[in-house]
């Protein structure tokens, strides 16, 4: 695909005899040059290559031109901008607002979220309920971001607002800072705020600061379309095929799901105190099957938070809370060995991951295999094929979560092989794996050890 894409470029250059457009130079070149910042929800390095919505997309892109992506991190928001007008990048994909200040010096691509800057408290402290309550206190945002835009503002409303801009940081910085007490507030996108609640839970969002704002991609501005056409035509095929719901889901899918603060708060807690002693444990089952470390700490953290001597009312036990059978089937002699229970929770996990048909792509079979781990593989199957009946795809994580809980209903447990299950159970038992997963993956980012805590960058 990436050399007929350069064929076609250059026939162009030939038959016109015109300097090539910009479309035309990502295509001769063979590269995708694309700025972006560090972040949750933007652009982090996961356990085996980059993450992010905005690396995702940029990466389908690079690929879908046939071209390779050459991704990098500035240290401030307006040097994306910058980097996009002078062309030195081609894009700037950063979860950028797009203001009127900064369509004056860019062009974005279409819309793929909406947020809001919300202005950020610590949590137990009185909440701010407008502008005049940030008087008092010590406001703090990252320097040439919108929320500085933002606050400015709002100065019609309250002209004695003051805040600091705070350079050679990140916004995830910041909103730890309003959870450590050293400073009063922040502003953060209500999209980051939803993300990061979970691995900073000490800090609540108070009000809006304006309304709410689409998220583009900066391209340079100019006569020449070509290059924004492109990412138009691509961002309509993404929406076409529900692609781009589905790259959102993929690191947004909890955020409707109601906020545990005190879930949230033991999680980092035991994070910073259990996690540690079985780090290596993990490490070396991961070694050994293939598994993410990260995923197994996840799974871990769901049956026992961490706890090998957890000992549940139906028997099973340990760090991975395995039946008495499966114990013995996987060679398990002592199930509150912690690292026998954590081999052994990993070799059945493989094992299990085997039965779902080999069709099925990730990360759909990764959950699937999940689900099947937590209520039996025939279980899912009887799932499966109830959300075929119903004209669903069987292979389809999102699909078959939906029927799942049909699996308790007498019209339907009596059509399947295996009966009755607490069909709810499975559902609620991937959703917060899939999120302990995913704050472990950025809590480890860029460290395949997991030996820190959390990246520099925001």
């Amino acid at each position: 695909m990436r050399a007929l894409g350069i064929v076609a470029a250059c026939g162009v250059l030939v038959t016109c005899g015109s300097p090539p457009s910009l479309l035309e130079q990502v295509l001769l070149s063979g590269e995708l040059r694309v700025a972006t910042r560090n972040g949750p929800g933007t652009f982090y390095y996961g356990p085996e290559e980059p993450r992010g919505v905005d690396y995702d997309l940029a990466r389908g892109f690079a690929d879908w031109m046939g071209v390779e992506l050459e991704i990098y991190t500035v240290d401030q928001f307006p040097q994306i901008l910058e980097d996009v007008r002078s062309g030195k990048a081609h894009v700037g994909a950063a979860s950028l607002s797009t203001t009127e200040s900064r369509r004056e010096l860019v062009d974005f691509g279409p819309s793929y979220l909406n947020v809001q800057p919300l202005v950020v408290y610590r949590r137990g402290a009185r909440k701010p309920e407008d502008l005049s309550d940030l008087l008092t206190g010590r406001v703090e945002v990252l320097v040439g971001t919108s929320y500085v835009s933002a606050l400015e503002a709002s100065r019609m409303e309250q002209p004695a607002l003051t805040w600091e801009e705070i350079p050679d940081t990140s916004v995830v910085a910041l909103v730890r800072r309003v959870a450590e007490g050293q400073s009063d507030f922040t502003v953060v996108d209500s999209n980051l705020f939803d993300l990061l609640r979970h691995s900073i839970p000490g800090v609540e969002a108070a009000f809006a600061v304006g309304g709410e704002t689409p998220v583009a991609w900066a391209l340079g501005k100019g006569p020449d379309s070509s290059l924004r056409d492109k990412v138009a035509e691509y961002f309509a095929a993404l929406e076409a095929t529900d692609e781009l719901a589905g790259i959102i889901d993929r690191y947004y899918f909890h955020v409707d799901d109601e906020f545990d603060y005190v879930g949230s708060q033991a999680f980092v807690r035991q994070f910073e105190s259990r996690l540690p002693g079985y780090r290596a444990f993990f490490i070396r089952a991961a070694g050994e099957t293939g598994v993410d470390w990260r995923l197994l700490a996840a799974m871990a953290y769901q049956e026992s938070h961490w706890n090998p001597d957890a000992v549940s009312s139906t028997g099973v036990r340990g760090m991975m809370m395995l039946t008495r059978g499966t114990a013995q089937m996987m060679g398990v002699e002592d199930r509150t060995d912690a690292l026998e229970s954590i081999l052994g929770g990993a070799s059945y996990f493989i094992r299990v991951t085997g039965k779902i048909p080999s069709r099925i792509a990730e990360p759909d079979r990764t959950w699937l295999a999940l689900a099947a781990y937590n209520v039996g593989f025939g279980h899912l199957e009887d799932a499966r094929i109830i959300t075929e009946i119903q004209g669903g795809d069987p292979d389809s994580w999102e699909q078959v979560r939906e029927r799942l809980p049909l699996l308790a209903d007498p019209d339907w447990y009596q059509r399947v092989s295996y009966g009755y299950a607490r069909g709810w159970e499975p559902v609620r038992y991937v959703d917060n794996i899939r999120r302990y997963y995913e704050i472990l993956q950025w809590m480890t980012a860029g460290d395949p050890a997991g030996e820190t805590a959390y990246p520099a960058g925001g």
